[in-house]
């Protein structure tokens, strides 16, 4: 789905949960797809209208106007006709121009982004083999509360510390216009959205690793949001943070967001098999 917001921006949202941000400018052209999809275009004409260069499955470049439109650069099918060679980089330039890599409160941001995940995944996996915490609370349950509660506070920090990182950095003009801060505003609701129906369909102990200190559920849950998409509370957590982003017009909230969209989908290759071999151990026990 394309979204024109201006004459300076065009946002690609594709299923998958990538969202693709064309910035249009005078003078340069170069439209190619990546995973984060920035790129430029000869006139704001060519960006509303969605004419862009897409590499066919030769290799070559197709100039037919007709056929890029019905293609729509097929973002989410697959990268592998991808032209990487000819991607523009000087829009990535740009955003890691205003950001200060060397500032403190980016560290402990980035720390607080990765530190997170890991620590749940590496505590959740000693409970499943030693149960030594519901042995000390004397409940599973109360273990998973307690681990839960852990998490929400370490979440919290992790979101005050993004957000003053955002707040005191630079600002990019280019990203500080209306379309783009109401744009940010539906993300921050969609997120939110995927959230809080996500928390909804699993209950506590199915959002926060019951699982892993035996709370097992009777079946995997197949309505919304998971019937939309997979994992939805890490996917709109991510579209929470690319809201803030964009409506603090902050670049360095664009690489913060990046390293969560990376961080939670290397969580994701540990958690899914591993949580699967949990019910599968239960569906055997009980064959």
């Amino acid at each position: 789905m394309w979204v024109t917001l201006s004459h300076a921006f065009c946002i690609c949202i594709c299923a998958r949960g990538f969202v693709f941000l064309h910035v249009c400018a005078q003078g340069r052209s170069s439209c190619q797809c990546s995973l984060i999809k920035i790129s430029l275009f000869h006139s704001a004409d060519e960006c509303q209208q969605r004419v862009c260069m897409t590499s066919d499955l030769s290799g070559g470049v197709s100039n037919n106007p007709a056929d890029k439109c019905h293609r729509e650069l097929d973002c989410c099918g697959g990268l592998n006709n991808v032209d990487y060679s000819k991607m523009d980089l000087k829009v990535f330039e740009e955003v890691l121009r205003h950001i200060n890599f060397h500032d403190s409160n980016f560290h402990i941001a980035v720390i607080g982004i990765i530190f997170n995940p890991l620590f749940w995944n590496v505590v959740a996996r000693w409970e499943h083999q030693t149960r030594n915490l519901s042995r000390l609370f004397g409940s599973p349950y109360l273990a998973c509360y307690f681990l839960g509660f852990i998490i929400i506070l370490l979440n919290v920090y992790r979101s005050h510390s993004m957000a003053v990182v955002m707040k005191t950095q630079a600002r990019w003009e280019m990203m500080d216009r209306p379309e783009v801060f109401y744009f940010g505003v539906l993300l921050i609701v969609l997120g939110s959205l995927l959230v809080v129906s996500s928390f909804l369909a699993l209950g506590f102990t199915g959002t926060f690793l019951g699982d892993y200190f035996g709370i097992l559920m009777d079946g995997k849950v197949t309505g919304f949001p998971f019937s939309l998409i997979d994992n939805p509370m890490y996917w709109g957590s991510t579209s929470n943070y690319l809201g803030l982003a964009l409506i603090g017009a902050s670049p360095v909230g664009l690489f913060l967001t990046a390293i969560v969209a990376v961080v939670y989908k290397i969580a994701i290759q540990f958690e899914g098999p591993f949580t699967e071999r949990i019910y599968q151990g239960r569906r055997r026990k009980y064959q």
